[in-house]
């Protein structure tokens, strides 16, 4: 029968299996065994020989029952709790986001109805005011029209009298020169027999002394 006995020297221990008898444990090729100089423990069906350790491939039970468990419990924590929380966050953004883009639409289009009644309105204004000024321009210048040949009967109708009042001063101017003229020679001249009679008609008239 073996004994497991524990030697500390300093801050290391040292474990020997002693049989009964107060020997030392030994392997099955006749070799003293120190447990505390193996790098993995001792195999239960040889407690004589280091164990072999773990594979760098293959998991062991433990490992693979703990990491399935921790695979499951965070899957069902996704599903249940982390998944739907998400998912309403995503949600609720993407009809915020929606939300923010029918409004942008509708301001748009908005905007642009507004622009195109803005731009009905001043089209309408500016043919209004076209109407006006061509009515006033029409207006002025009937106006124009009219006093300028009001003005032009005016003239003529001054100027017809003028021209009579000419006519009648030089009319009598003629008739007082030709009265004084006549008076003159009536005065100056007298008639003088012709012994022609081809000239009797025409009398001579001699001037007076």
């Amino acid at each position: 029968m073996l004994t497991a006995v524990v030697i500390q020297s300093g801050d290391s221990l040292r474990v020997k299996l002693v049989s009964g008898e107060g020997e030392e444990g030994h392997s099955e090729d006749g070799h003293s065994f120190d447990p505390a100089e193996c790098a993995f423990e001792p195999e239960e069906s040889n407690p004589n020989e280091c164990g072999p350790g773990p594979s760098p491939i293959i998991p062991e039970m433990k490992e693979l029952v703990w990491g399935a468990g921790a695979f499951i419990v965070f899957a069902l924590l996704m599903r249940f709790f982390l998944f739907p929380r998400l998912k309403k966050g995503m949600d609720a953004r993407y009809n915020s986001i929606r939300e923010g883009h029918e409004n942008a639409d509708e301001a748009r289009s908005s905007a642009r109805s507004e622009v195109a009644q803005y731009e009905a309105a001043v089209a309408s204004a500016k043919a209004e005011a076209a109407k006006v000024v061509d009515s006033a321009r029409a207006t002025l210048e009937s106006e124009r029209q009219a006093k300028i040949a009001e003005a032009n009967a005016r003239i003529n109708a001054k100027r017809e009298a003028a021209l009579r009042d000419a006519d009648a001063a030089k009319a009598a101017v003629r008739g007082q020169i030709e009265s004084a003229v006549s008076m003159w020679c009536r005065a100056r001249w007298k008639p003088r027999p012709v012994s022609d009679p081809t000239q009797r008609r025409f009398p001579v008239l001699l001037p007076t002394s």
